[in-house]
């Protein structure tokens, strides 16, 4: 099913959009790749406990997530972490402290549309008597939570569900 109806050069609708990754206009020849979308998620550690936020927008509304979010262009992984630390918690941390864990290919439905990501999963620890000020229209609340009471059904994707259970390998 495609998701496209009018080629965005000519309007046609002589189009393919070829497994959600290769749009064709066969009028105007315009060839447009839906290239993979680089996400992070970060692990915030605080002694035997991870902090999780609790999604206040869909996709996954009313779930735990991971704080992060897309990689703007230009930027690097690590200089994402730390901006959406900052937009979402308020919180500051130096891009040097995020410590790279893994990756894992999530499938991201936003209106409809669906997106291919990367979920690049960096740890690092809290700093001590961190202020959280949480981003409301996208986070409902945080949660602290001990890592040997994580259920990770309630984790909201995949990609961060498999990357919270490979991380609880280390410590449990």
């Amino acid at each position: 099913m495609s998701y496209f109806k009018f080629c965005p050069n000519c309007a046609s609708q002589n189009i393919q959009f070829e497994n959600n990754r290769r749009f064709e206009c066969f009028d105007c020849g315009m060839v447009y790749f839906q290239n993979v979308a680089t996400a992070v998620a970060v692990i915030i550690i605080r002694r035997d406990e991870m902090l999780f936020t609790v999604r206040n927008r869909e996709p996954k509304l009313g779930m735990l997530d991971l704080p992060g979010g897309f990689t703007d262009p230009d930027e690097t992984a690590e200089e994402t972490c730390a901006r959406e630390l900052k937009e979402e918690l308020n919180l500051n941390i130096d891009s040097e402290r995020f410590k790279y864990f893994k990756s894992f290919p999530n499938n991201y439905l936003y209106k409809g549309i669906p997106y291919k990501t990367e979920d690049l999963i960096f740890i690092v620890e809290c700093p001590e008597n961190a202020e959280l000020t949480l981003e409301e229209s996208e986070i409902q609340s945080v949660k602290w939570i001990k890592m040997s009471e994580i259920n990770l059904e309630e984790i909201g994707f995949e990609s961060l569900r498999k990357a919270v259970e490979e991380h609880l390998k280390l410590y449990i």
